[in-house]
Formats: structure tokens, sequence, C-alpha cells
């Protein structure tokens, strides 16, 4: 992985990881339509550049993350986030073998596309405008929902949002509770990722992710400069998202992971 491709692949997660289009899709798509080996440090880069993306919503939201008065939120944090935890550490291997299957992808990003045509007519009444109105229930319900997002291309931003507006959130409250919610969850996966799991078991070279990003200096820049990357674009697109989220609803997002999908569904078919 060079330099260039390393930001296009960061540009692509801060721009997709909270918007309801899958960032591993996006992130793997790019990466195949441009060539690039699918090499362990590739697979840790996807996971660990989401570092940059935690701190876009940390600074974005950080009142909320230093209001040490309500510690309700830190609760609803922690509960929901238990969910994912421990389904995501039995099933590593089984979304790990996913990841390369472009096809399967593809298919989940329609699928998906499909379900959030109909997103804004199923929840029509909400009744909870702000996270302080919910409760710790409701929170763990969103952290159970946020887990079908494990399947690559379902995106966890929309399985969140969608699992907040089944519990009464409104479009804007939900979408906010689904950038809370990434912070310990995509905290938990990067830590995993770097400093636990053990990248290609299978290999002569078996290593852990924090060993592959010192193993060269090409490494330790692409990791570095991909983080920082990241937290600038994600920053951008959180409040963009809001607004737009706001003003036209999951229509538009589901038309576009149809048409995303249809086509790169054809192209892997084609060449695969």
């Amino acid at each position: 992985m060079d330099l260039i491709e390393a930001i296009i692949i960061a540009i692509i997660e801060g721009l997709t990881e909270f918007l309801p289009i899958s960032s591993t899709a996006h992130m793997g798509f790019a990466a195949n339509l441009m060539g690039m080996e699918e090499t362990e440090f590739l697979k840790m880069f996807q996971v660990s550049i989401q570092f940059g993306a935690i701190l876009a919503v940390v600074v974005a939201y950080w009142k909320k993350f230093f209001d040490l008065s309500n510690l309700k939120f830190y609760y609803k944090l922690g509960f929901a986030v238990l969910p994912a935890l421990a389904l995501g550490f039995l099933f590593d291997d089984k979304i790990e073998a996913v990841l390369g299957n472009q096809i399967a992808i593809s298919a989940v990003l329609i699928v998906g596309g499909v379900f959030l045509l109909f997103a804004d007519s199923w929840f029509k009444n909400p009744k909870i405008n702000d996270e302080k109105d919910m409760s710790i229930k409701k929170a763990v319900i969103i952290g159970f929902w946020q887990c079908l997002a494990m399947m690559p291309g379902t995106s966890r931003s929309a399985a969140s949002i969608i699992g907040g507006m089944t519990q009464g959130l409104t479009r804007k409250a939900a979408a906010e509770f689904s950038f809370f919610l990434a912070v310990p969850t995509m905290l938990a996966v990067t830590v995993y990722s770097i400093f636990v799991k053990t990248w290609g078991k299978e290999t002569a070279m078996p290593m852990k992710g924090y060993e592959m990003i010192l193993s060269s200096s090409e490494h330790i820049i692409a990791f570095v400069v991909g983080n920082i990357v990241a937290f600038v674009v994600a920053l951008i697109a959180i409040k963009s998202f809001i607004e737009l989220l706001n003003k036209y609803g999951f229509k538009p997002w589901g038309w576009y992971r149809i048409i995303v999908g249809i086509v790169l569904l054809i192209y892997f078919t084609q060449f695969p």
C-alpha cells in the first residue's frame, strides 16, 4: 500500500463510516478497483483507521462526552456496546472470511438499500428527541440492532439508526446516538485489531497489528496519515449527514445503495 492508496481509503472511511451505506463495503470495493493486494496489513488498516473517525465524534460532541454530570449517558453506552463486543469476539473469524467476498457484500448492500426505502414510512411518530429521554433498556436494544452490521455491507450506522427509530427516537436523535455508540464500539474493535488480534495465523509470519504497523516506515506513515485524514473527513461528514437526514430522510441513501450494489454486483460477477 502506498501513501496515495492509504489516503484514498482513509477518505472513504471518514466519509462513509457514519452514513448508512457501509464503510466496510466501500473500502473493500475501492481497494479492489485500485488493484490493491488483499494483504493482512490492508485488512488491519481498514479497521484501525476507525480511530480517526472515533476522535471526530468526540470532538464534534465534546460537551456530551465530557459532561460528568450526566452519568446515565456513560451507562447507556456501556450497556449498549456489550452485545457487539460479545458477538464480535465470538464471530471474528467468520466476519473476516466474508470481507473478501465482494459479491456477497454487494448483495447485502442492495438488500439494505431496499430496507431504507421504506424506513421513513415505518417510523412516523417518534417521541424521543434527545438521548437523555431514552432508557438504558432502549439503549441495549439499539446495541443488539447494531450487531446486524457484523455482516459486511450492512452498515453499522444504518443498523443502529434504524434500531433507535424502532425505540421511538427521531431521526436526528437516533443518528446522534448511533454516533455516540460508535465510539466505544469502534474503539474496542480498533484496540483489538492492533494489540490483541493475530493477523495471518495461517501464514509463515503471523503478526499483531502494531507489529505490522511498526514493521516499516511506509506502514507507520500510512497508519498515521490515514487516521488524520479519516478524522478530518469524518468531522465534516458527521454534521453534513445530520442535516441531510433531517431534510431528505433515508430514501436517497436507499437508492444509492441499490444502484451502487447492482453496478458492483455486475462488475464483480464479470471480473471476479
